[in-house]
């Protein structure tokens, strides 16, 4: 904890009035001025020589970086590159030397480290030139500004929330919005197997975009079907698991419901088992040869050689996929319910019997608004995380069946279909349209839905 001498010195700051860049400009003089030239200065003046130096080594070590690789990044990122590698003659060797030309995808990943390198450059430039004005205008009411200590102390008192959020903000540009960017660009180029563009490629604006309109296309003869099964793929997947999830917690809540730890054990045993391994058993069990065909033949269901098309017809498929992922996500359903339905107040149970309401009536007017306020977070959460449901899909039916000709199959999520262009096809151009097709999806059905939601619009106010 800051001593009263030390916090002193920063109580002054909050009697400058402004500090934004705009009034550092205005009204910090020529030092100011100068310190937006040579960072640290005027900290320096102010006589915070250690914080100023520090500006000042950031600001060294970005010329520098900006003058030996940076600007070289920059200049070739409109072009991407135009050397190809150059097989060469070597009459001393006898053999081909290969001088290595221009890499499209290395310039396109530097320059956007430059780009956010200099974004966080600015930043701390903005930071400096108010840092420095902040520590004069303390100078000039008589006091002494604080220094370093005094500055690293508050790290851990009133300044605590910025030492806390600047790893996670950190780590969040490095490691999401820097390769966002990356991806997000890289879907206006044509960066892709097809005409051998995977070392040098070039901007084509918004053409990929374009042909995941164009029916004539391929990729737009997909995307439309692609797009409607992953919607209604994200519905039956995040509701079904919540309303028969809902239902079976709550028949194990009830108090003539005998071992009810039995139960939640078991159903956690099915969390513990790992998705891989189930889903791979599955897959198994319902091929055309698998355990499920081979039972009904022998029952007489089935004739010889007939079978259940669970792998190769797309709704029998569909129908498949849903069916597993119930009995996937419905126990991790039940653990959020059990914990929600164990702390609704007993006495609006006791309110409503009184009123005469049944079992029926205390559910819809009581249990579920209380769960649906609380779990509206976590439901967009699974409603999102099925959109992006890889596993199941990947593992259970590899997207298909698939029609020849298509890169995308019948049970196909954007997701995985992303990945097949990528990997398999090595259309990382049209990849990344899907990419940022998935990101929208996304980001309009998580916000739109929550914004509307009473947890948004009443946080306070339910009880």
């Amino acid at each position: 904890m800051a001593t009263k001498e030390m916090t002193k010195p920063i109580a002054a700051y909050s009697k400058i009035g402004s500090t934004s860049l705009q009034s550092a400009l205005k009204n910090g003089g020529a030092v100011v001025w100068l310190s937006c030239l040579i960072m640290g200065l005027g900290n320096i003046a102010a006589g915070q020589f250690l914080k100023g130096l520090l500006f000042l080594a950031i600001e060294i070590a970005f010329v520098y970086y900006m003058a030996t690789s940076g600007l070289n990044w920059l200049s070739l990122l409109p072009s991407l590159g135009d050397t190809p590698t150059q097989e060469v003659w070597n009459d001393d060797l006898g053999v081909y030397e290969y001088i290595q030309g221009d890499n499209s995808q290395q310039i396109l990943l530097f320059a956007v480290a430059t780009l956010a390198i200099v974004a966080f450059f600015v930043v701390v430039w903005r930071a400096s030139v108010r840092s420095g004005y902040m520590g004069l205008c303390v100078k000039r009411a008589g006091k002494k500004a604080p220094s370093m200590k005094t500055d690293i102390i508050a790290l851990f008192d009133e300044n605590i929330h910025k030492l806390l959020m600047a790893p996670p903000f950190m780590m969040l540009a490095i490691f999401t919005m820097v390769p966002l960017v990356y991806m997000m660009l890289m879907a206006f180029t044509n960066y892709s197997a097809i005409d051998d563009h995977l070392i040098l490629f070039d901007w084509v604006g918004i053409k990929n975009f374009l042909a995941i309109f164009d029916s004539g296309s391929a990729i737009g003869r997909q995307f439309g079907g692609v797009l409607t099964w992953t919607l209604i793929w994200a519905f039956f997947a995040t509701f079904l698991n919540f309303f028969l999830g809902t239902f079976m917690a709550m028949i194990i809540q009830r108090p003539s419901t005998r071992f009810k730890g039995l139960w939640r054990t078991i159903l956690s045993l099915t969390i513990a088992v790992p998705q891989f391994v189930s889903l791979m058993i599955i897959r198994n069990m319902f091929k055309d040869n698998g355990a499920v065909n081979t039972l009904f033949q022998s029952l007489g269901v089935l004739g010889k050689g007939e079978v259940f098309p669970f792998m190769t017809d797309a709704t029998w498929a569909r129908v498949l996929l849903i069916v597993v992922n119930l009995w996937v996500g419905i126990p991790y359903t039940v653990m959020q319910v059990t914990g929600i339905l164990q702390n609704i107040p007993a006495e609006q149970y006791e309110a409503a019997r009184i009123d005469g309401a049944n079992t029926a009536q205390q559910f819809r007017y009581v249990t579920l608004p209380y769960m649906i306020f609380v779990l509206t977070p976590y439901i967009i959460t699974q409603f999102t995380g099925n959109i992006n449901n890889f596993n199941i899909i990947y593992l259970l039916t590899g997207g298909g069946p698939t029609y020849v000709g298509d890169s995308a199959g019948q049970t196909d999520l954007l997701v995985t279909w992303l990945y097949k262009l990528s990997i398999d096809k090595q259309q990382y151009n049209m990849g990344a349209v899907i990419g940022i097709f998935t990101f929208i999806v996304l980001a309009v059905v998580a916000l739109v839905t929550y914004r509307s939601s009473g947890s948004y619009k009443d946080e306070e106010g339910f009880k």
